[in-house]
């Protein structure tokens, strides 16, 4: 075998199969889009997967620069994602079977491992990670005696970047899109056609005029995204001029659960809670709870605000710079009776004599 067929072997583009073609009628765009990025050792490798793992990157990467601001140290992100991640990979997977559980069983009613166990299907819900990183963070401040909330407001960073990226591997995957909607910014595609006729949003007329461009879909996962860089551009101002530790995080809770909770509502691909209805339509099982953290969130925000809480001297990081300090004038007077003493011991030693009768070299 030549180095050339090895490597061809070992690393292989995708073929055409994978392709699929989305426009923008209203915008004059069109893309050719594969959700397979490469073909490694005869397996895919996602483009969903690659731009997950870079806004984990670029989110750890950012948060170790602000996280002094915080009182948080670049140790213990890194040791804090070691539980975070693995924890984070199983509540994703998780969440998103839990409410869609019929779909992961067999005839005879017993859950199929197989199909909970194989990610490549899609099915992955970010209020598992969330859900699950906040409860490793949790334990992790309790035993490192750090401030959960204090980490909480540095977090809450990462996650409006990791959040805002990611739902660009939505778009390589051609999923995450709304219900049907004839606005300027029309996502169209012959899948997304496919789509909508199969499950019943649009009937044959309504898919041949996606088809055509007429019709289209709301794009939501880039609302997603576009709601999340807003966030995160307000909590890192936030960030700055915050007056109580937790006042990040919860801004987080009810930024991002009053965007999802509509943004949920325009999606086609939602879980739903059980089968439960309210009011005679469906419970979406993100849009509530969206909704509800939000309002819970913005409550506390209000509580707040109008007690005019001012908490200055009395965050984390300022806690711990007043430690330090106090530790810096304790060790002074140490110091400097340190020095006294070596000052005075160097005074009353007494000279040696540098020539004359003593001996020495002078001697024959």
């Amino acid at each position: 075998m030549t180095a050339l067929e090895f490597l061809q072997n070992l690393i292989a583009l995708p073929g055409p199969e994978t392709v699929q073609h989305v426009f923008f009628p209203g915008l004059g765009l069109e893309f050719d889009l594969n959700r397979v990025a490469i073909i490694f050792l005869g397996r895919p490798i996602y483009w969903y997967g690659i731009i997950i793992v870079s806004g984990l990157l670029l989110a750890v990467a950012l948060c170790t620069r602000w996280g002094k601001r915080y009182g948080i140290t670049q140790d213990n992100i890194v040791d804090l994602m070691l539980f975070a991640v693995p924890a984070a990979l199983v509540a994703i997977r998780a969440y998103y079977v839990i409410f869609n559980l019929d779909y992961y069983k067999n005839a005879d009613g017993s859950l199929n491992w197989g199909l909970i166990l194989n990610y490549g299907d899609g099915g992955l819900a970010i209020y598992g990670a969330i859900l699950s990183s906040a409860v490793v963070l949790l334990i992790f401040c309790h035993v490192k005696k750090l401030s959960f909330l204090a980490f909480a407001d540095l977090g809450v960073h990462g996650l409006f970047i990791g959040q805002l990226i990611g739902r660009w591997g939505n778009f390589m995957n051609v999923e995450a899109f709304g219900s049907a909607t004839a606005l300027p910014w029309r996502m169209c595609g012959d899948t997304i056609a496919s789509y909508m006729f199969r499950h019943g949003y649009v009937d044959e007329a309504g898919a041949q005029a996606i088809l055509s461009g007429s019709l289209g879909v709301h794009p939501t996962f880039f609302y997603e995204s576009a709601w999340n860089f807003v966030g995160l551009i307000l909590v890192y101002f936030l960030g700055k001029r915050r007056r109580y530790d937790g006042q990040c995080f919860l801004f987080y809770v009810f930024w991002y659960g009053l965007g999802r909770a509509w943004i949920e509502g325009l999606r086609t691909d939602s879980l739903y809670f059980f089968g439960l209805e309210l009011f005679g339509v469906p419970i979406r099982t993100s849009q509530l709870l969206a909704a509800v953290s939000a309002l819970a969130a913005g409550a506390i925000l209000l509580w707040m605000m109008i007690r005019r809480t001012d908490r200055w001297g009395n965050l984390f990081v300022d806690r711990l710079a007043a430690a330090a300090a106090g530790e810096a004038k304790e060790a002074a007077p140490v110091q400097e009776q340190t020095e006294q003493t070596a000052g005075e011991k160097k005074e009353s030693a007494p000279e040696k004599d540098s020539g004359g009768d003593g001996g020495g070299a002078g001697e024959a």
